[in-house]
């Protein structure tokens, strides 16, 4: 016998005028209508489709066992909520089995914080299963506010306000516009969150929108002992918003300059690695700007702006540094290790030339990861040496090899960053060949991986043996001079030549 199929059925924000077609459609015509509740037996998601039930209809009203109340489950609130998904999937099986297609209907999108979903992946691969898509309570609540939520380059980011609340505003704080969802309880941590990003002026409270019963309010003067679960923080497009008041999108290049551009070494890994000075200017800061992984390792301060990048968008990262300098920001761009080796530093100097008039820029030294790698094993950069990098992104291979043959020669020992990535698997066994032109089998090299962080490893190996399948992005190498020396499980190179 054929066996039914399952359909999740998003309904939208709770305005019946909101239903697609289709979703009308399907309930109309389904055997089996089934709908979650609370323990009162009401149910939102039925009484939205209520005009499209037919006399004849099988409901199956899937109650929920607990809902914020407390549990005496023996798994607490998530085994009770486990059992009560297993138990509803099987009354939902025994429909499918007989041949009976079931809709199961869902406020908002089916696979948007939605009911569906649990059911979806517990009948999927026994049934056929289809989610119908419904209007979400977030494009609802940005329709009943008259705001779009992002235009152009801007980035919106969907947030559960279940998050802790330091992480919450860390994410606030890293994108253009939000949405915190899941409100009720979590109210108060929340408003934290969007106080301590510097996002409560422009956030929303949306409850129940498209409702009859609908309401808008600023976020900031919201009673937290009025908020039902149906709501939502909405920090729509600040770009219009900053048009709706009137705000210069751009700034005049004859302005006085009243900010700066402080560029911060982050050291190699965690704060103990940062500097007193580096930490106070990252303190100061009205913006914080950098490679997404950087930037998140800065503490979140209160009122302070996070711009995140991706790791190949560094002249456009700095002239969002400058820019925003320009218009009388404290802004600070951070790099991992020393900002001068192989970091924003230069990309920003590079990038300020073209500035008129100039916006001041400050370089503050961190730790690099050659000296951290080098600490964890002695001294071996104790005489001269160099420092290489061995990707040709910014420079051809023909350059970085005459320079590995010139150190060799020169007998330095060298410091060598990005070794290998996962599309640079060739680059190091030819540096390799090129120094054995000048040195021995046995010199000593460290490989030296995620210094300071929780995969922290270091193999002290030779350059007759080294392997390059076992370096990878997160590595940095030193290869000692031919003075270079191992004793005692340390590395170092004396002073004298």
């Amino acid at each position: 016998m054929k066996t039914g199929k399952l359909w999740g059925v998003g309904l939208g924000p709770g305005d019946p005028e909101l239903m697609t077609v289709k979703a009308a459609r399907l309930i109309s015509e389904a055997e089996v209508i089934a709908y979650h509740c609370a323990r009162h037996g009401r149910s939102i998601a039925r009484s939205v489709a209520e005009p499209h039930l037919r006399d004849g209809q099988i409901e199956e009203r899937l109650m929920y066992p607990v809902t914020t109340e407390g549990t005496d489950h023996p798994g607490g609130y998530e085994g009770a909520i486990a059992e009560f998904y297993e138990l509803s999937a099987k009354r939902l099986a025994e429909h499918l089995d007989a041949g009976r297609d079931v809709v199961l209907l869902c406020e908002g999108d089916p696979f948007f914080f939605g009911s569906y979903m649990y059911m979806h992946e517990r009948l999927c691969d026994r049934y056929e299963a289809e989610a119908v898509p419904g209007v979400t309570s977030v494009s609802a609540a940005s329709s009943v506010l008259g705001r779009p939520l992002v235009q152009r380059d801007e980035v919106f980011t969907v947030l559960p306000g279940t998050l802790p609340a330091p992480e919450l505003a860390r994410r606030l704080a890293d994108t253009e516009a939000a949405a915190v969802m899941k409100l009720g309880r979590t109210f108060d941590s929340v408003r934290e969150a969007l106080a301590e990003s510097g996002r409560l002026d422009e956030a929303f409270y949306v409850e129940r929108a498209t409702w009859t019963n609908q309401r808008v309010e600023p976020f900031a003067d919201v009673d937290p002992a009025s908020v039902p679960y149906f709501s939502l923080a909405l920090v729509p497009s600040p770009a219009y918003a900053a048009r709706k008041s009137g705000e210069p999108s751009d700034v005049d290049a004859t302005e006085t300059v009243t900010g700066e551009v402080v560029v911060v070494g982050l050291g190699p890994a965690g704060p103990e690695w940062l500097t007193p000075e580096a930490a106070a200017a990252l303190e100061d800061a009205e913006h914080i700007v950098g490679y997404g992984p950087y930037v998140a390792k800065v503490p979140q301060r209160a009122g302070q702006r996070r711009h995140a990048s991706g790791n190949r968008v560094e002249a456009e990262r700095a002239r969002e540094a400058l820019e925003l300098a320009r218009s009388g920001g404290r802004v600070a761009v951070v790099s991992s290790g020393d900002p001068g080796v192989f970091a924003m530093a230069s990309a920003v100097l590079e990038q300020a030339a073209s500035f008129d008039p100039p916006v001041t820029v400050r370089v503050l030294p961190g730790v690099t990861a050659a000296q951290a790698a080098a600490s964890r094993v002695g001294a071996p950069l104790g005489h001269d040496y160099c420092v290489l990098s061995l990707s040709d992104r910014l420079k051809p291979w023909e350059i970085i090899e005459r320079r590995l043959d010139a150190a060799g020669a020169a007998d330095l020992a060298i410091a060598i960053y990005n070794p290998a990535s996962k599309t640079r698997t060739t680059q190091l066994g030819q540096a390799r060949e090129v120094l054995l032109r000048h040195r021995a089998p046995d010199t000593p090299v460290v490989i030296a991986r995620d210094i300071g962080g929780a995969e922290e490893h270091v193999t002290i190996t030779s350059l007759g043996e080294l392997d390059p399948s076992s370096v990878d992005m997160r590595c940095l190498l030193i290869i000692g001079s031919s003075r270079t020396q191992v004793s005692n499980g340390q590395v170092w190179t004396p002073r004298s030549y």
